[in-house]
């Protein structure tokens, strides 16, 4: 095993799903090629039952999606992070070596987001693949956001970036965490060619999902951006809200949410340098939409 590229891998779950974490974390055990440390993170719950080899962390409250993940960092070794949900698998057995290939191949490279496929061939949901214009899903890119539910990451520039932000308890918090990479000089990839497997879940089913999208619009302007961009980003965002939004409960929710994220700053601020904002806008986005 010696001499193989190292992962610390973190698999978050509240224990509600046993029968997909069982598949999630049989896919990751069955990765050829690398060396794994994997934790099982209990989001208010206490693992039990795990694989040989994979090792438990238990919080004792549900502390959110970024900040259940981010607990689970300093109890990993590997140089690569894999961030996977209990509800996501591996497509392949060759799928992290040919990550870890791609990272030693591209210097730059700081985080890596494959493309997500429903495993029952539902169509797949549009923010899976996180470009302006999606096109085909199969072609590979550099990206500004990432879905959350697979990713890989340099631990230097996960520590770089400044990690998940942990306050946001669910929603927008890897486009956060692009972001941070980006501004600390590296590239954040979408390879279409690589394949993860996840249903196809509506994320409205949530009843906090348009009142923390809001708040989380908010924060992440407030904590990552340049104040005239976030300003406009900010309005840019309510704009395209209000004309998407169909129900009026849901218009109250997006507005009180916005209120809170204004009425409470959030707890760190790191303004992206100016030339981050031009690297990302000749990436294909800039960060006003």
């Amino acid at each position: 095993m010696t001499g193989l590229p190292s992962y610390g891998c973190v698999v978050l779950t509240q224990g509600k799903r046993p029968a997909d974490l069982r598949a999630a974390l049989d896919s990751l055990l069955g990765q050829t090629g690398v060396r794994l440390d994997v934790l099982v993170v209990g989001n208010g719950w206490a693992p039990a039952g795990l694989p040989d080899g994979v090792r438990a962390l238990a919080l004792p409250d549900n502390l959110g999606i970024p900040a259940g993940r981010s607990a689970g960092v300093p109890h990993v070794s590997g140089a690569l992070l894999l961030f996977l949900d209990d509800d996501a698998r591996l497509g392949d057995p060759g799928l992290l070596a040919e990550v870890a290939r791609r990272f030693a191949a591209q210097p730059r490279l700081g985080l890596l987001q494959p493309r997500v496929v429903d495993p029952t061939g539902l169509p797949a949901p549009r923010r899976w693949t996180p470009r302006l214009r999606v096109g085909d899903p199969a072609r590979s890119s550099d990206v500004c956001a990432v879905w959350e539910g697979a990713v890989v990451l340099r631990r230097e520039v996960y520590e770089r970036a400044g990690g998940w932000a942990d306050e946001f308890f669910y929603g927008h918090e890897g486009i956060d965490l692009a972001w941070g990479v980006w501004d600390a000089g590296a590239v954040v990839r979408y390879a279409g060619d690589l394949v993860v497997h996840h249903p196809a879940v509506a994320q409205t089913r949530h009843p906090y999902f348009h009142r923390l999208s809001a708040r989380n619009r908010v924060w992440l302007a407030r904590r990552r951006l340049p104040l005239p961009v976030g300003v406009v980003y900010v309005l840019v965002w309510l704009a395209l809200i209000g004309a998407r939004t169909r129900r009026l409960r849901d218009l109250r929710e997006t507005l009180g949410g916005t209120l809170d994220g204004l009425r409470r700053p959030p707890a760190l601020r790191r303004p992206m340098a100016w030339r981050t904002v031009a690297r990302m806008t000749r990436a294909g986005r800039p960060p006003v939409v």
